[in-house]
C-alpha cells in the first residue's frame, strides 16, 4: 500500500535511488553530477545486484569511442533502426525487437554512446579490443556493440572475487561515494509515498518507506556488511521513511525471483526453476509492486514470454542449486550457495533425465538463441521481410527449456510441476571432465547424489522438488537404452550426435541440472525520460524507473540498464525541488 506523506522523515535527499546495480549506480552518479544530493537504498548487504556477478559485458553502440577507434560505423539512428526492426527473428523463430516501445528505444539510441563515455569517465575500464558480440544478445544486426570490462587495482577497489561484473560495479561504486552519494544498506523498499495534498491521491511521489533486511549467514549472528563503508548510513531501525525532494528512481532489478509475479508471464515457471543471481541478489519485484500500488502500468509484457535470448538459460553448472556461476568458497555468501558447482566441458559425458528418470532431450543442444547481434544476418536490409531468408532457422535446437518444463507422469496438481532435471554420469565421466565430486564442489544437501548402482542412485534422490521417488528400474532402463545407442552410434530417441560414452562404471552420480530464469524483460511503463506512467497513460510525478524493472525493451545485458540509469539521473537532478 502507498503511504500518505509524513512530517517525521528519517532521512532526506533530493533523489532517492532504490537499488545499486547496473542501473542504480549510474543513476546515482548522474544525479550527483547534476548537483542533487543522493541516497541509494539497497536491500542487500552490499552493492551490485545481478550486475556484480555478471560477465562484465557492456553492449553500447551508436558511435562510441571504442567503435570509432576501430572504424566501426554506427549511429543513434542505426541503433534505433536495429532495435525496432520487425523483420528480424532469432533462429528459433521468436522476434527480437518487434514489440519494443519505439519511444523507449529512441531514448536509448540517443544516449547509449553518451553512457559509454560516462562509464569511462567514472572509472570503468574496457579491454582495448574492437567491440564484438562475445556475450551479446539482441543488440542489433548492423554493428558489433559489445565491450568487456576489465579489473584494475586502485582507488580502494580490491575485493574478493574481483572479476567480470565486479569490474563495472566497483569503479562505479567508488565514483558514487567520492561524489557524495550516501548508501543505506540492508533496507528493502516496501512502499512509495505520495503527496496527499493533491486531489484523488494523484500527488507526486515524495519518498519511500523501507524495512530493515539484514543478511545473516548460517551459523553466525552478525549481519554481513558492505565491502566499502565510506558514506554508509548506519541504521538498524525496523522501518525507515526517506524523503525525496526531487524524485525517486526505481532500479530494483526486475521480478524473476518473485514466484507469483513471474508466473503471470509463464505459468510453467514453478518453484523448481531457479533464478540467476541467487543467492546473492534476488529480483523480488519490489519496485514494480510498490509502483503498481500507486497506479503504475506494466508494459511490454510479451517480451517476458518470448523464448529468446537469455530470458531462460540452460544450467551453467551442475551439482548445486544456484547453478548460474561457479561460486567461490571465499565469497561471503558461500554458506548460502553451499557449492561451487561443476562446469561441463562436453555434454557427451552425461545424460539428462526428468524426475521420473527418463531422458527428454539431446543433451548437446544449448541455450535459447542469442540472435540479432552484429552482422549475424548478411546481407541485411532494415525492415525487409527477406532478412529471415538468411537466418539459420533451427527451432529444434532451442527446445531444452520447453522439454525440461514438460509435464511427466510424476507431475501433480495443483501446478503439475515437471520436477527436477538430473544429470546422470559415471566414474569415467568424472575422470574425463576432471571433476571433484565432493564438497565444496557439489552440494549433497539435496542437489548431488552418488551410489554404486543405478537402482541405489535413484533411491537416494531426495529433493524437496522431487514429487515422488525415482524408480530404479526406470533409470536402469534409460541408461541401458542409452548405452545401446553408444554401441550403434545412433541416438534413436533424440538424435544426439553419435553418442560417445557409456554410463557403466560405478560409482554413478546424479547432479542437479535445472534450467534457470535469467532476464526480466517486462516491467513498469516509462517514457523517454524514464518517468513512470500510470494506467491512464499519465506520468506519475517524481517517479522514475530504469533497467530490468522497466518495460518495453527486449534486450539482454547491462547496456540498457546503465543507459536508462544515466537518463534517470540526468532528468531527476534537473527536476525542480519540491519543498
Amino acid at each position: 500500500m502507498a503511504q500518505a506523506a509524513t512530517k517525521d522523515w528519517d532521512l532526506e535527499a533530493d533523489v532517492i535511488v532504490v537499488g545499486s546495480g547496473a542501473a542504480g549506480l549510474p543513476a546515482a552518479i548522474k544525479a550527483a553530477d547534476g548537483g542533487a544530493s543522493v541516497i541509494v537504498v539497497e536491500a542487500n548487504y552490499d552493492v551490485g545486484g545481478h550486475a556484480i556477478i555478471s560477465g562484465g559485458h557492456m553492449a553500447l553502440g551508436g558511435g562510441t569511442s571504442a567503435q570509432k577507434k576501430y572504424n566501426i560505423p554506427d549511429s543513434p539512428d542505426t541503433v534505433f533502426s536495429d532495435l525496432t526492426d520487425w523483420s528480424i527473428v532469432q533462429p528459433n523463430g521468436w522476434p527480437d525487437h518487434r514489440y519494443n516501445d519505439r519511444a523507449v528505444i529512441r531514448a536509448f539510441a540517443d544516449h547509449c554512446a553518451l553512457t559509454f563515455e560516462f562509464l569511462l569517465a567514472n572509472g570503468v575500464v574496457f579491454k582495448d579490443v574492437p567491440p564484438d558480440n562475445h556475450g551479446a544478445s539482441t543488440t542489433g544486426n548492423s554493428a558489433p556493440r559489445e565491450s568487456h570490462a576489465v579489473w584494475t587495482n586502485g582507488a580502494g577497489l580490491e575485493s574478493p572475487n574481483a572479476a567480470n561484473g565486479t569490474s563495472v560495479i566497483r569503479p562505479l561504486e567508488a565514483s558514487a561515494r567520492a561524489k557524495g552519494v550516501r548508501f543505506l544498506m540492508s533496507y528493502r523498499m516496501t512502499s512509495l509515498i505520495r503527496d496527499p495534498s493533491t486531489e484523488k491521491g494523484a500527488g507526486r511521489v515524495i519518498g519511500i518507506s523501507a524495512e530493515y533486511t539484514p543478511r545473516i549467514m548460517p551459523g553466525t549472528s552478525a549481519p554481513l556488511k558492505s565491502f566499502r563503508s565510506d558514506g554508509n548510513i548506519e541504521s538498524t531501525k525496523p522501518t525507515m521513511t526517506l524523503r525525496a525532494a526531487k524524485a525517486v528512481i526505481i532500479a530494483t532489478g526486475g521480478s524473476t525471483s518473485n514466484l507469483n509475479f513471474r508466473r503471470m508471464f509463464d505459468p510453467r515457471l514453478t518453484a523448481v526453476i531457479q533464478c540467476a543471481g541467487e543467492p546473492y541478489s534476488y529480483q523480488d519485484a519490489s519496485g514494480e509492486l510498490a509502483a503498481m500500488a500507486i497506479g503504475a502500468s506494466l508494459w511490454g509484457l510479451v517480451n517476458q514470454t518470448l523464448e529468446n535470448g537469455a530470458t531462460m538459460r540452460t544450467q551453467r553448472t551442475i551439482g548445486q542449486q544456484h547453478n548460474y556461476i561457479e561460486w567461490k568458497v571465499e565469497n561471503p555468501i558461500f554458506p548460502l550457495a553451499r557449492a561451487t558447482g561443476l562446469s561441463v566441458k562436453d555434454w557427451q559425458d552425461l545424460i539428462l533425465v526428468n524426475q521420473v528418470g527418463r531422458r527428454f532431450f539431446d543433451e548437446t543442444k544449448g541455450d535459447p538463441p542469442h540472435g540479432n547481434s552484429g552482422h549475424q544476418i548478411e546481407p541485411y536490409k532494415p525492415n525487409d521481410y527477406r532478412n529471415n531468408e538468411n537466418i539459420k532457422f533451427n527451432p529444434t535446437k532451442y527446445n531444452f527449456t520447453n522439454a525440461a518444463l514438460a509435464m511427466n507422469e510424476y507431475s501433480e496438481p495443483p501446478d503439475y510441476c515437471p520436477g527436477p532435471v538430473w544429470a546422470i554420469f559415471d566414474a569415467d565421466a568424472v575422470q574425463r571432465e576432471g571433476w571433484q565430486v565432493a564438497p565444496p564442489h557439489v552440494d549433497p544437501q539435496g542437489y548431488f547424489y552418488s551410489a554404486n548402482t543405478l537402482a541405489e542412485l535413484a533411491a537416494a534422490i531426495d529433493n524437496e522438488y522431487q514429487a515422488k521417488p525415482m524408480k530404479g528400474e526406470i533409470l536402469q532402463a534409460t541408461v541401458g537404452r542409452y548405452n545401446s545407442f553408444v554401441d550403434s552410434g545412433e541416438d534413436k530417441e533424440f538424435g544426439k550426435p553419435v553418442p560417445k560414452y557409456k554410463i557403466q562404471t560405478p560409482p554413478f552420480y546424479a547432479a542437479w541440472g535445472m534450467p534457470l530464469v535469467h532476464d526480466t524483460r517486462a516491467g513498469l511503463r516509462i517514457n523517454t525520460k524514464c518517468q513512470v506512467i500510470d494506467m491512464n497513460g499519465q506520468m506519475i510525478p517524481g517517479l522514475y524507473c530504469a533497467g530490468e524493472s522497466a518495460g518495453g525493451f527486449n534486450q539482454h545485458g547491462m547496456g540498457r540498464c546503465a543507459t536508462q540509469g544515466y537518463i534517470c539521473g540526468m532528468n531527476a537532478a534537473a527536476q525542480a525541488r519540491h519543498e
